[in-house]
């Protein structure tokens, strides 16, 4: 039983990881100076954007939300649900009056800890989602990195090198946290039920508040398919993980 226990918790470890990393690495994407001709950087940069959003709306309506209400009943369903978009518009708020040159690098680790927590319980309890779960953060971290570095790079003078090792550093997070929810939140599941719904809330309200605005582009039409390619990558997995 010890030795499972360890390989488990290795594997949440790893899984928590490599979901991290994809932060440095869409920020290293995003440190590509130009691509040619200039439409295609701008069609390419709202696409991954829009990619972002479809993963994230995957993540919500198939894993998050399933997972959670199985243990808990509608009125704290609903509560935890709104507390959690009314907690990302608190901090969009604060962070607009702050003036602030960071609100993608808090939204990326608003999303990345609390569903680091989520993977670690879902892991501990055997839910089927939890690979999934695990995908689509990693998927939604690409882009949120990509932006993050972008917003960083435009408004403060650190390096190319300097932004990417701070937001692979950051990377180091997830498994802390996935670690967290493993040990500690697995004999809990209408807990793990509230940090997947409060999650999921925040995330539909970043998507509608931050990620939908940016990635629609005047007299430009594939933004719009890539979301559609990353909510219809989570179906696939969402398949694959249930099969």
């Amino acid at each position: 039983m010890a030795e499972v226990c360890v390989q488990q918790l290795l594997t949440v470890v790893l899984f928590t990881l490599i979901a991290g990393m994809a932060m440095p690495f869409g920020a290293a994407l995003a440190s590509v100076e130009r691509i040619s001709p200039g439409w295609l950087e701008e069609e390419f940069r709202h696409s991954v954007i829009a990619f972002g959003g479809g993963a994230l709306l995957a993540a919500v309506a198939l894993v998050l939300v399933p997972e959670a209400i199985d243990d808990l009943s509608p009125v704290p369903v609903v509560l935890y649900f709104a507390a959690g978009g009314a907690a990302f518009m608190a901090v969009d708020i604060l962070l607009y009056r702050m003036q602030t040159s960071a609100s993608q690098l808090a939204a990326m680790l608003a999303d990345f800890v609390p569903e680091s927590l989520a993977l670690g319980a879902a892991f501990a309890i055997g839910g089927e989602g939890a690979v999934l779960l695990a995908l689509l953060i990693g998927l939604q971290n690409l882009p949120e990195g990509f932006n993050a570095y972008r917003e960083l790079k435009d408004s403060t003078r650190y390096s190319r090198a300097r932004i990417i090792l701070l937001f692979a550093a950051m990377a180091l997070l997830g498994p802390v946290a996935g670690v967290c929810g493993y040990l500690w939140l697995a004999d809990s599941p209408a807990l793990v039920g509230a940090i997947m719904l409060f999650a999921a809330g925040g995330i539909l309200y970043s998507v509608f508040q931050d990620i939908a605005p940016q990635a629609r582009l005047d007299k430009h039409w594939a933004p719009s398919l890539g979301a559609l390619l990353g909510f219809v990558l989570g179906i696939v997995g969402h398949m694959l993980a249930v099969a």
